[in-house]
């Protein structure tokens, strides 16, 4: 009686210890995949700046050649 009690006890023991540690192990990857993914998406998103940076000056560049010419226009008119 004694030894199956004790065969029955490590037996629940060691399956015990083993589903704990499979489960920390599958968090600890999904947690290094989602660090992944946002550091993706950061990537994406400072790519998004630096396109819309670059328009704002293309934009800045066109709007004073415009004003440029647009007086020289007026300066021609006088």
């Amino acid at each position: 009686m004694r030894k199956t009690l004790a065969i029955a006890l490590m037996l629940t023991a060691s399956l015990g210890l083993a589903a704990c540690d499979k489960k920390s192990e599958d968090k600890a990857q999904d947690a290094n995949k989602h660090a992944e993914q946002a550091q993706q998406d950061m990537s994406k998103a400072q790519d998004k700046v630096n396109d819309a940076a670059k328009e704002n000056a293309e934009a800045a560049k066109a709007q004073a050649e415009s004003n440029e010419a647009a007086q020289d226009e007026a300066a021609k008119k006088q």
